[in-house]
């Protein structure tokens, strides 16, 4: 007699469409959720910044102001040209509207 030899069948092991639809509508759940959180973070970043920039030019500005007693009024070109902001400094706080208090 001879032996019948069976048919060897690979059994793949793998995700089914119902799992893998569960695993991306998940993931998109978690992203609805953190990127307004990453957004607010950014903006609130810019903003500190933006006040601390505030708060160079207005020291600056008094600066200015005690060295120079004749002049009251000080505008930004003023206090570049003085060398007392940078020009980083100043690009910044004219994009941001920053302007010199009296």
């Amino acid at each position: 007699m001879k032996k019948v030899k069976k048919a060897k069948v690979k059994v793949y092991q793998a995700f089914t469409l119902v799992e893998m639809s569960i695993v991306l509508f998940i993931i998109g759940v978690l992203i609805l959720i953190i990127l307004p959180n990453i957004s607010s973070q950014r903006e609130r970043a810019q903003n500190v910044g933006n006040r601390a920039l505030s708060d160079v030019v207005q020291t600056q500005a008094d600066l200015y102001r005690n060295e120079h007693s004749d002049k009251q009024n000080v505008t930004l070109d003023e206090l570049k040209e003085g060398s007392y902001l940078s020009s980083g400094q100043y690009e910044q706080a004219k994009k941001a509207g920053i302007t010199v208090e009296e």
